[in-house]
């Protein structure tokens, strides 16, 4: 009964700071966190400038300040289609350019398992820091030539982290009822939008067993290497945040059942229905950056 009342008050807790976040209400000693993930300063973009191969490098080194957050992300499944980069670019916000590896921009769907995931100041708590996603994304740079991801979708279900996630970080998270078993090296994930008409997405995939990272300039490395995302608030505004983790250590994928329901959903019709790139990792430990904001022009 204690554990439970617990739980109950930590989760009015993250409901209560997605709320003050939103109206700037935060108490002392939180308004402190507020700062970390919103700071005051931007970054100026001048001019369409692609990131050179030592720019990626640099992006995996830890960022300067302080975590907002930390989180451990395991059974990764990376499956990633080429696309005609105007298509793509047709969907990005003003400033972001479509990043592309062979003149092709890839759009990817990767479910894995999110765990452990906290604000630095609170310890992971049952039911709360442990839920799935499945996300569509794909890969951008600003004018600054800094590479990173963006998301067409994110869905998952913990609806508490749904909330938090498009409140503060502006990301397109979205309800969905999910389910995963791991029976030994195997994987069976499931996931359905609660929107209309979706469709229930099934992989079945095995955990990397001699996985390596990812070789530099390579397509798998275009793909996974990325430690920066980036968002948009409903007033158009441009955000920026990095990730830093361990460089996954990947495999190619044993995926013998897999779903293109999510792009169908996020308007991505007729795309070919075998993944080009289908790869595994292993768990790595994240720690979250808070956003800053890009100034466009």
């Amino acid at each position: 009964m204690d554990r439970l009342k617990r739980t109950f008050e930590i989760v009015k807790f993250f409901l209560w700071l997605c709320r003050a976040q939103m109206r700037g209400r935060l108490a002392i000693g939180f308004d402190e966190w507020s700062r970390w993930c919103f700071p005051q300063g931007r970054s100026e973009s001048l001019a369409m400038n692609p990131p050179s191969d030592e720019q990626r490098m640099a992006m995996s080194q830890r960022p300067a300040g302080r975590p907002a957050m930390r989180q451990r992300w395991s059974s990764l499944l990376f499956l990633h289609w080429p696309m005609d980069p105007a298509v793509i670019q047709a969907r990005l916000p003003e400033g972001l350019y479509v990043d592309t590896f062979g003149g092709r921009a890839w759009i990817g769907v990767v479910p894995f398992f999110m765990e452990r995931i906290r604000p630095v100041f609170v310890p992971p708590v049952p039911w709360l820091s442990w839920f799935l996603e499945l996300n569509v994304r794909t890969y951008v740079h600003d004018s600054q030539g800094r590479a990173g991801v963006w998301f067409f979708s994110l869905d998952c279900n913990q609806p508490v982290a749904v909330e938090i996630a498009r409140r503060v970080f502006h990301l397109p998270y979205e309800h969905a009822a999910m389910r995963a078993v791991t029976k030994q090296n195997r994987v069976e994930y499931f996931s359905r939008r609660k929107t209309p008409g979706a469709k229930m997405a099934e992989y079945n995939y095995d955990i990397p067993l001699n996985a390596m990272p990812a070789l530099p300039k390579t397509l798998e490395w275009f793909l996974v290497e990325r430690y920066l995302l980036f968002s948009v608030n409903r007033a158009g505004q441009i955000f920026h945040g990095r990730v830093h983790h361990e460089p996954y250590r990947i495999a190619p994928a044993k995926c013998e059942v897999w779903s293109t329901e999510p792009l169908r959903l996020n308007g991505f019709a007729g795309v070919a229905e075998r993944p080009a790139s289908m790869l595994v990792a292993e768990q790595v430990d994240v720690t979250v950056f808070g956003l800053t904001a890009e100034v466009v022009g």
